[in-house]
This record gives C-alpha cells, sequence and structure tokens, in this order.
C-alpha cells in the first residue's frame, strides 16, 4: 500500500511547466459536433470528463465511468464529450481540451444551462498532472478556469479526482461553481493503480454513492464517509476531499429535476 502513496506523488517531482499559452490555443470543434443542442425553455447539462495521465489506465476507466453515471444521473445523453491519454493514444491534450469546452460552448445556452468538468490524475500542489504522448505538466487553477470559461456556462461543476486538488476549491469555488475535490489541498488521495476501474474517491464518489443519489452534495457527503472509512482502514492519513461554493448551481440542478419530475 506504501506504493500507491509514493506514486501520488508522482506530479509533486514533474519539473516540466506548464505555458498558459498553451491553453490559449484555438482548436476546430473535433469530438463534440454531434452534441444535442439546449433544449428551449429548461436546463441541459453538458458533460465533460478527461483522464490526464496516459501512462496508467486507471484514469481513463475513471473518466469513462464518471461521465457514464453522470449522464445518466443528470440526464444528459448526447450532452457528454469524454477525452483520455493513453499508453497509446494522446486523447486529452490543451488542444482538444479546449476544443470540447468550446464545442459545449457553441451548443449550449450560457444562462441556462450547467456545464460539469471532470478531470482525472495525479496531482501535486500546483494542479493536476496530464500526460500523453505529445505533452507533459501541471494543469493549473487557472488553466482550468480559462478551460471553463471556454465553455461559456455561467453555472458551472468541477469534480477533481487527485492528490491536492483541494487546491482547485480554494481557487475557483464560487457561488455559480461548485468545485468536489478528492482531497484538501495538502493531502494525497489514493488508488491510482494502473489497472484499476477507480480510484478511491472516483469508487466511492461515482460508483457507490451517485448511483444511488443523484445531488451532488448529497452524494458528495456520503463518497467523504466511504473513503474515511477506506482509508482508515488501510492505514491511510485522510485525504480529506472538499466540496465548496455552487450553491446557485445546486438549486438550479435541483430545479430541473422537480421539472422532470426526477428525485434529485
Amino acid at each position: 500500500m506504501r506504493r500507491l502513496f509514493t506514486s501520488a506523488l508522482l506530479c509533486a517531482a514533474l519539473l516540466l511547466g506548464w505555458s498558459d499559452a498553451a491553453f490559449s490555443q484555438r482548436a476546430s470543434r473535433t469530438g463534440g459536433s454531434n452534441l444535442a443542442p439546449h433544449q428551449s425553455g429548461q436546463t441541459d447539462v453538458y458533460i465533460l470528463s478527461f483522464g490526464l495521465w496516459g501512462p496508467q489506465s486507471v484514469f481513463e476507466s475513471e473518466a469513462r465511468g464518471a461521465a457514464r453515471i453522470l449522464e445518466q444521473q443528470l440526464g444528459s445523453k448526447n450532452r457528454t464529450i469524454v477525452l483520455s491519454n493513453t499508453k497509446r493514444r494522446s486523447g486529452a491534450t490543451p488542444a482538444t481540451m479546449v476544443a470540447a469546452a468550446q464545442a459545449a460552448g457553441h451548443a449550449l445556452d450560457p444562462e441556462e444551462d450547467v456545464l460539469v468538468l471532470v478531470l482525472t490524475s495525479h496531482g501535486s500542489p500546483d494542479g493536476i498532472g496530464l500526460v500523453s504522448r505529445r505533452d507533459e505538466g501541471i494543469v493549473t487553477p487557472d488553466n482550468v478556469r480559462e478551460l471553463l470559461n471556454e465553455g461559456r456556462a455561467r453555472n458551472r461543476v468541477l469534480i477533481v479526482s487527485a492528490c491536492y486538488s483541494g487546491v482547485f476549491a480554494k481557487a475557483l469555488a464560487d457561488e455559480r461553481t461548485l468545485v468536489i475535490t478528492a482531497a484538501a489541498a495538502d493531502r494525497p488521495s489514493f488508488g491510482c493503480q494502473d489497472g484499476a476501474t477507480w480510484t478511491y474517491f472516483g469508487d466511492a464518489f461515482f460508483n457507490k454513492a451517485l448511483r444511488t443519489e443523484p445531488r451532488l452534495n448529497l452524494a458528495f457527503e456520503r463518497a467523504r464517509q466511504l473513503v474515511t472509512a477506506r482509508e482508515k482502514r488501510e492505514g491511510f492519513d485522510p485525504s480529506n476531499p472538499q466540496i465548496a461554493g455552487g450553491n446557485a448551481v445546486l438549486e438550479r440542478l435541483r430545479a430541473r429535476c422537480a421539472s422532470l419530475q426526477r428525485a434529485c
């Protein structure tokens, strides 16, 4: 189990800086041309889910699984883009992520709709790591802010499954931006094994809590209990998952579910 802790700290040793200019690239709308457009008079939810660390398959698996469960629970069929890096493929690069955010931004209504962004990878106190066959570096909170802005939605949800991911809650949470993270800004998280289906947080939040509780804030509270119990059982210090901001987003999602006569 010690190996998991060591693995979770790999990103902290990355010396390759990420140029903010890389996130300013403008790319074609590849991968997003089939997104369903906004439906007038209601709130639609658009999902972007990115697995960033190519050398370990758990992050691709988690990005796909998270998108599938969110899509089902939030009623986002045909409004989802999943991008992942693998040992053989560079799917989630700065350019493709910007293109996906722009595609969602073209399809959604900025005032009415909600954009959900999921990031899963290793993390460091500076941000979340990205390793593809072409790119390596740290995606910072400022990078993610720009990525969210490309999506144009005023109401946003950011879910980050990575060590030290609480840094994103501190930097980005506000009334219209709900931020959920796997760990506090000064804590690692666990479960990043090649071949695994989920990280510890991903399993607790997406695979267990969210399947039966589609309200994101309540699913988070259940997931935090599950993660803390597992960490204690396996001898890890607590990762202290975080939730911050988003009161307006949660109210919009509740109103949407009420209009659809769903218990979320």
